[in-house]
């Protein structure tokens, strides 16, 4: 069984999305399958085998999501993040300005779908192993 404190140091070791492929291999070490970020204010839920499922505290003050999705703006600043051109913080701030509700991410299949805060998927990218 995986825990907050295990989840915590993974995620210390990312400083970009150029870190997100060996930080899921980590959580997959770790008995995840999936987890569901919510913007807002940075909480997860994470869930593991044998349907363990631990949620996270907010991680930062409310964010407000905007209310219009604009997939155009969240593929370009994605792709800035998964380059390493900017933080967690920034993209999370990022993602809400372009109306990311939540992403999931889904170890099994080894995707990470964002939804706008009607549950429409907005993109869906498929993580590198």
């Amino acid at each position: 069984m995986f825990t907050l404190e295990q989840i915590k140091a993974a995620h210390a070791k990312v400083k970009s999305g150029a870190d997100f492929p060996s930080y899921i291999q980590e959580l997959i070490g770790l008995g995840l399958k999936q987890y569901t970020q919510f913007v807002s204010d940075g909480h997860t839920i994470y869930s593991g085998t044998d349907n363990v499922t631990i949620q996270s505290e907010a991680k930062y003050p409310a964010f407000t999501i905007a209310e219009k999705a604009d997939k155009a703006k969240l593929k370009q600043d994605l792709g800035i993040h998964q380059q390493g051109g900017t933080n967690y913080m920034t993209f999370c701030e990022q993602a809400a300005a372009a109306g990311v509700e939540t992403w999931i991410v889904d170890m099994h299949n080894m995707t990470c779908i964002y939804y706008d805060k009607s549950g429409n998927e907005m993109l869906a990218e498929n993580i590198p192993a």
